[in-house]
């Protein structure tokens, strides 16, 4: 039997590429490329010649052509799937490969490398402890709205992804959705020539993209504040806590639970709570 290999590629500075990517490369039987002329560029850029067959494998084909890679990985060819830029998977094809090897019980690896998510998280100068990658956002004004209504209570560092002609509407959302003073980054063209990284209140980002952007971005946003959570999940009084609790209680979750919950949301103890619902009700729960 052979074996999937996700091989990351450089993101644009090419002494990037691990010494492992060269040799996959060169030896695979398969080699699976969101866009075969980048592929070809890059092994020119590295002075090597590609040793075995090379396929297209992007979102368009991506489901039937991941059941064939698969098929020739059960008759024992390695198989090396490559993106434009950094890990297959991470918002590029990938993951269908990947479940289509899983279910059919296919080796399934990885050649690490660059990664714009963990490279933006670096610069960022933004808490990395906690962290979620949310992609790109969508492109309609409405989708992208509700979308980042559900993550302006989100405690965690968020990182997306954007083009560079959308990147004034998203930050001007970003910035009506969680406030114009909620820190950022934007990070556009990762270990390139012109890489730049721009930080600020998302009402300053929102000036400076104003003035027209280049290149790819990746975009850190830090998370909520407890003063921010707690007026977006309407938990700000003990009043407010005890009808979470109930309203928790009447969906089905016990009593026990739901005051944990809470009490993690509010940021509060658990006790105070508690307590809450202990004198909303009269008498011990």
């Amino acid at each position: 039997m052979g074996r999937i290999v996700l091989a990351a590629t450089p993101l644009g500075n090419k002494d990037d590429a691990s010494a492992r990517l060269v040799t996959l490369l060169q030896t695979a039987d398969i080699v699976a490329a969101e866009d075969t002329r980048r592929l070809r560029r890059l092994a020119s850029d590295l002075g090597i010649e590609i040793g075995g067959k090379v396929v297209s494998y992007f979102d368009a084909n991506e489901q039937a052509r991941a059941v064939e890679l698969v098929d020739a990985a059960l008759t024992g060819s390695v198989i090396v799937v490559v993106t434009d830029a950094g890990m297959p998977s991470v918002s590029d094809p990938g993951y269908r490969i990947v479940a289509e090897a899983v279910l059919r019980d296919v080796p399934v690896t990885a050649a690490p490398g660059p990664s714009a998510v963990l490279m933006a998280l670096a610069v960022s100068g933004l808490p990395v402890d906690r962290f979620c990658f949310e992609g790109f956002l969508p492109r309609k004004g409405g989708e992208r709205s509700a979308r980042i209504a559900d993550l302006a209570a989100e405690p965690r560092t968020m990182v997306f992804f954007e083009a560079p002609h959308r990147i004034e509407a998203m930050l001007t959302a970003l910035a009506e959705g969680l406030g114009p003073d909620r820190l950022g980054a934007v990070c556009r063209e990762l270990t390139k020539t012109y890489e730049e990284v721009k930080r600020g209140a998302l009402a300053e980002l929102v000036v400076w993209a104003a003035e027209g952007v280049r290149g790819e971005c990746t975009v850190v946003i830090t998370g909520a504040s407890m003063d921010e959570r707690r007026s977006v999940q309407g938990l700000v009084t003990p009043t407010d806590w005890v009808e979470s609790v109930r309203a928790r209680e009447a969906a089905g979750t016990d009593r026990k639970a739901a005051i944990a919950e809470v009490a993690q949301e509010a940021g509060v103890p658990r006790r105070e709570v508690y307590d809450a619902v202990v004198q909303a009700k009269g008498t011990k729960p």
